[in-house]
């Protein structure tokens, strides 16, 4: 099958200048890679690491070392040191990221908060438009919201709005932090289902789900974030 995304000996600290310049290190030597069509799933205990991890594949976080490699537009790109552009350029075509919390613009409406992506991808506006509505339809928020500015709107309205944003073009390379938290049942269905479907068109996920049902859903492999197991390979079937 073909990798989407290789990382190889990744590390992270943080300074805490605070208190005396105490070093952390909160990665160290992580290594793995996913292939299109299968969701690897970050195991650990709060505070192992996961969410920096997934910060620092997005760009978010520096790393202190290491290697972190996507397939962009058919070619291999190199992310640590890379250009801000490039990493900009990432970001739009092939890195995705879907968190739990919504950060908009005010003022804008939810109908264009969704279609962004789209139409920064150069979609027409009625193509993005016709997608959007079918992701908000699908995460059961209500049509009269649509074009009210979604800081108006509930904790659960907003979190399925940023979903539904995340889901709303094809990513070859999905990070996914807590999507299903504080979700009902029937939305987190929903979530659970637009992630299997990413699987099916090629995408490969990267996720962190406290929601043990959830993480059963869609993992193919969990990725052990527990201090002793990251120096090297470490994957499990999660099946």
């Amino acid at each position: 099958m073909n990798t989407l995304i290789e990382v190889r000996d990744l590390s992270k600290t943080f300074t805490l200048h605070q208190q005396n310049g105490v070093v952390l290190n909160v990665l160290r030597g992580v290594n793995f890679s996913v292939q299109a069509g299968e969701c690897l799933v970050l195991h650990g205990q709060s505070g192992a690491g996961k969410s920096t991890l997934l910060r620092t594949l997005y760009g978010n976080y520096l790393p202190a070392g290491g290697s972190i490699r996507v397939q962009d537009q058919g070619r291999w790109l190199e992310l640590v040191g890379a250009e801000p552009r490039e990493i900009l350029q990432v970001r739009k075509q092939t890195l995705g990221y879907v968190s739990q919390f919504l950060r908009v613009i005010p003022r804008v409406a939810c109908l264009d908060v969704v279609m962004e992506p789209a139409l920064a991808r150069g979609w027409s506006r009625s193509l993005a438009q016709s997608r959007a509505e079918l992701l908000l339809s699908r995460l059961n928020i209500p049509q009269r919201l649509w074009q009210l500015a979604s800081g108006t709107f509930s904790g659960g309205e907003q979190q399925r709005v940023n979903i539904a944003r995340g889901f709303m073009v094809a990513w070859p390379v999905m990070l996914l932090d807590e999507p299903t938290a504080s979700l009902d049942e029937t939305n987190r269905q929903v979530v659970l289902e637009l992630m299997n479907e990413a699987k099916e068109a090629g995408a490969a996920l990267i996720g962190i789900f406290h929601d043990r049902a959830a993480r059963e859903a869609v993992a193919d492999r969990h990725l052990d974030m527990t201090p002793a197991a990251v120096n090297h390979e470490e994957y499990a079937d999660a099946r």
